[in-house]
């Protein structure tokens, strides 16, 4: 699939040109000729013989936008002075930083807000350690943990490497809704030592959402965290997917008049998403659901099953299908690819029923050509921004965490998460609902708060029972 010029890869290209001629639009024919976008042309400086010019370009990537600035530095009489990529300017120094939320202009404030001042508070938590949510940021904190082995599309990079990813996910918690998040990468991948450190920090916070840590061990330290702490303990990639998925394919089956019950689902993806969502999309009643990994169909005769693995062959796919994806794509009503770019064409979505829904998420191509599954599909969803229906979790874990911080709850049901899967979907009104608008935007100011009310009535206060 071809990219198109977008401001993940803008560059700002600082130029020094003559002040009379044909100099500006002479820059904006060769950015045009060689692919790119021109965004934003400012005048820096201005003189009488010359200009400096700040030009900002989108491009496709990195290489293409070296190309667009040696097709520049070859216009006569310009000169290049510096060339700036505007996502790495944005996390020079970090995204994200720590205020105080009180004044401390003079000794008597200090006094309160620290030492002497500062005791009394902390004895009334020692004698009622409950306290501690009332009178501390634990109320509203939440760490974003991750040891550095599943990030994004780019796989074991590290816990350094993650550390902007962390920081962009705190800094969304922030924006929308209101929570102070903090990254926290381990250098460790090691199990037990990832339990143990996130137990001797949980008292801090008033959550823990775990994030880009791989399957299997993902699984593991999310069940023997939940055991462990009385906060919630919440896998973004797992639960936050699930949750979006399900708001999403909730509207596409209002699109097509189909029911969860009775159609036939195809998923590709066997790891902490996929099984995720699974399992949410059979608690609201999907019944009729195989499962493909890179062998093909999970079925009980593979020789080659985990426990997740077990778990999944054990509750899906009936008949015992045993071929590749392209034999269970057939005559399915929902493809849901959560697994690797390319794996599908047109003519693979063209076997599909009738009204077919089409959800590709590997990011950042998808299982299938978004412009290919339209010819045949009824409704398609991308992880992707440039296509219409872009399942980001960022719909669903704002809302989710600021609905389990307001009910101080001390678990995660999926009871809780289908509240907010059907919450999130209700934010499309019957009069917006259409193939091309199944979720809103991320942006609309109604999801975080409809999400994080039907997080906090599900959760009725304190809530015990584990999804």
């Amino acid at each position: 699939m071809a990219s198109v010029p977008s401001v993940s890869y803008s560059i700002t290209v600082r130029l020094e040109v003559p002040a009379g001629g044909k100099a500006v639009s002479q820059i904006t024919h060769v950015v045009e000729n060689a692919g790119g976008i021109v965004t934003a042309l400012d005048v820096n400086t201005a003189g009488h013989e010359t200009l400096r010019i700040d030009v900002t370009i989108a491009t496709r990537d990195t290489q293409h936008a070296e190309a667009i600035a040696s097709a520049l530095e070859k216009i006569d009489a310009i000169k290049i002075h510096k060339v700036s990529d505007r996502t790495f300017l944005m996390h020079l120094g970090g995204k994200i930083e720590m205020q105080s939320k009180v004044p401390l202009r003079n000794r008597d404030e200090l006094s309160m807000a620290y030492t002497p001042g500062v005791a009394r508070v902390s004895l009334a938590i020692a004698r009622n350690p409950e306290d501690v949510r009332r009178l501390t940021i634990k109320r509203n904190s939440v760490a974003v943990v991750t040891d550095g082995s599943a990030v994004l599309g780019l796989g074991n990079i590290g816990p350094e490497a993650a550390l902007p990813v962390m920081e962009g996910k705190a800094a969304l918690f922030k924006r929308f809704a209101g929570i102070d998040a903090w990254p926290i990468c381990l250098d460790t991948q090691d199990t037990d030592e990832i339990v143990r450190t996130v137990q001797i920090l949980a008292p801090a916070f008033g959550g823990i959402n775990l994030e880009d840590i791989s399957a299997p061990r993902c699984f593991e330290v999310e069940r023997r965290l939940r055991e462990l702490l009385d906060i919630p303990v919440f896998h973004d990639d797992q639960h936050g997917t699930a949750i979006c998925v399900l708001a999403a394919l909730t509207n596409a089956l209002r699109v097509v008049g189909k029911d969860i019950g009775s159609v036939r689902i195809t998923m590709a993806g066997a790891g902490a998403a996929g099984t995720a969502i699974l399992k949410l999309l059979m608690h609201a009643g999907a019944r009729d659901l195989i499962v493909c990994d890179y062998r093909g169909a999970v079925h009980k005769g593979r020789d080659d099953l985990d426990d997740s693995l077990r778990w999944i062959a054990d509750h899906t796919n009936t008949a015992g299908y045993s071929g590749d994806l392209r034999g269970a794509v057939k005559d399915a009503d929902v493809f849901i690819g959560v697994s690797a770019s390319g794996i599908l064409d047109g003519d693979d979505i063209a076997t599909m029923n009738d009204g077919a829904i089409v959800f590709a998420l590997a990011n950042p191509e998808p299982e299938v050509s978004p412009d290919e599954a339209r010819e045949h599909a009824a409704v398609v969803a991308t992880g992707r921004s440039d296509y219409p229906n872009q399942i980001n979790n960022v719909l669903a874990f704002p809302g989710v965490f600021r609905g389990l911080l307001d009910a101080q709850a001390d678990g995660v049901t999926e009871a809780m998460l289908a509240a907010a899967a059907k919450a999130l979907a209700e934010v499309v009104t019957p009069g917006e609902l259409g193939p091309n608008y199944i979720v809103p935007s991320v942006f609309h100011p109604e999801v975080a708060s409809r999400v994080a009310g039907a997080v906090r009535e599900a959760a009725g206060g304190r809530a015990r029972t584990e999804a």
